[in-house]
Formats: structure tokens, sequence, C-alpha cells
């Protein structure tokens, strides 16, 4: 297991301050590890097993927790009196009004909250707006070059040629990368990304009666096979656009501009913004 040591620094950074960490970033990235690496951290570092509250969302043993009243009831019961208390929340999302249980933890004194999300209810867009007290995002991305090298003691050469063809999700990194594998395990991850995150948040947009703004999953596939071919290269909504319109495509700047929105804020894609401009 990889040590993420600048994502654990920034949680050591905000220990104890009252702001509500959040750590974001694509599906199997590493967040979870993260919290259990920064678990064991504290562990070292004098604080108690009885100060400390994880929940991972995705085991079936907290299937009840899911109804937030309950999961409000859980973790309060559970609060060491008189000390600080850590509460992980790893994948919230899956509790429906997790951010009432959230904000009203973060009130309580000797209370401090990590939580993850990495699925449509957690985008980077929508945090402001769901969880009304302070909070502090720390944007996770897969493993550099030098953690990549770390993992797979290859050479320099041969490790960075790897790293260009697989990319540096740690479970890709730690496997057996036969091209079949890899490709198979990568285009998993991003159908769920594509299929259920973005359509799923635009679902609830729409619930919320917010516009909705993805209703085209086959333009949003062909824009994201767009700007993958394009990596490091200028691009904007226009240039995009006119590729569409040039293969049959009719759509407008605008609902462009949405779409490549969404991709960037699922994690898929990131910007690099002009400097010169």
């Amino acid at each position: 297991m990889v040590e993420r040591k600048q994502y654990l620094q920034e949680l050591k950074q905000w220990k104890d301050d009252d702001v509500i960490k959040v750590v974001t970033g694509l599906r199997r990235c590493g967040k979870s590890t993260l919290l259990a690496q920064f678990q064991n951290w504290l562990l070292e570092n004098g604080i108690e097993n009885e100060q400390i509250i994880s929940i991972n969302f995705e085991e079936l043993e907290y299937e009840d927790l899911l109804d937030y009243k309950k999961l409000y009831a859980y973790i309060k019961e559970r609060l060491a009196e008189g000390k600080m208390t850590y509460i992980f929340l790893d994948e919230i999302q899956k509790v429906s009004d997790f951010e009432k249980v959230v904000d009203s933890l973060n009130v309580k004194p000797y209370v401090d909250i990590y939580i993850t999300g990495s699925n449509a209810y957690m985008l980077s867009g929508d945090l402001a707006t769901l969880l009304t007290g302070r909070y502090v995002e720390i944007k996770m991305l897969p493993l550099s070059f030098a953690e990549f090298m770390e993992v797979t003691n290859l050479r320099k050469e041969d490790a960075f040629e790897e790293y260009l063809r697989c990319g540096g999700l740690p479970y890709v990194a730690t496997m057996n990368r036969t091209g079949e594998k890899v490709d198979t395990y990568l285009e998993g991850i991003y159908n769920t990304v594509i299929v259920r995150d973005i359509e799923d948040r635009q679902a609830r947009l729409e619930q919320d009666k917010k516009l909705r703004k993805i209703t085209d999953i086959s333009l949003l596939k062909s824009i994201a096979k767009y700007l993958a071919s394009t990596i490091g290269s200028p691009v904007s909504a226009k240039s995009i656009t006119d590729y569409l319109i040039s293969s049959g495509r009719k759509v407008s700047n605008t609902t462009v501009g949405d779409y490549a929105d969404a991709l960037t804020e699922a994690f898929i894609f990131y910007s690099a913004q002009r400097y010169d401009v």
C-alpha cells in the first residue's frame, strides 16, 4: 500500500479545525485507502480507538445506517465525552439527506469530520449546495508517477512507458497489467461514471426542479472521445461543436459546454486554462 504523502499531509494540516474535510475524486483513485492511512496515523500519535468512528457505506454491515436518522443516532451514542471524536464517513452519498447528519454533527464541540464521495450526489460542483457549514475540499488524483514507480518497482524508463499506457489508478499499478485486463478495468470505471454518476446526477437535478442539462448519453460519450483525442491541444466548445456538426450531429455551443462541464465535474477530464489570453 503506497502512502499518499501529499494528501495525508493535507489532512494533518486540517486536523481538529472546525471545518468538514471532504475528499473527492475519480472512482477508485484511493480515497478510502487515504482515510484508512490517516486513521492509522491518528492511532500512532496518541488518539485512542474510542475516539474514532469509521463507517464505509459500501459494507453491508452498515446497511441499516443508510437512514440518516439512524446514522445520526448511531454516531451520537458513540461520541467520546470530553475528547475529540474523529468521524470518517466513506461513500457518504449512499445516505439520503446525509448533509443533515454532517451539518448537525459539525456544530457539536469536539467533533472532527471527514467524508468521501465519488458518485452523483458528491460531485465537486454540488458541495456548496449540500453542506451549509464550512468545508474544505481535498481533490484527490490517482497515483503520481513517483508513486506509480514506488508501487511497481520498475526501472524509470519502463515505469514511464507503463504509466503512459495504463494510467495511475492504484489497482492498475498493482495488477498484472496485460493490455486486455487494463482496458477492461478502465472501461468499467469509465462507463460507471458516464452512465451512472453523470446521468443519475442530472435526474436528481431534475427532481430538485433545477435545470437538467444532460439528456443524451450518446452525445456525452462522443464529446468525451473527442476530448480524449485532443489531450494537450487547445480546445473550445466551438471546436467541439464544429467537429460534431461535421459528423452529422446538430448541437449548439451551449449544450456542448454543459456536457464538457459535466465531464469535468465527474473528474473524467481536468481543464488546463490558458494563461496567455
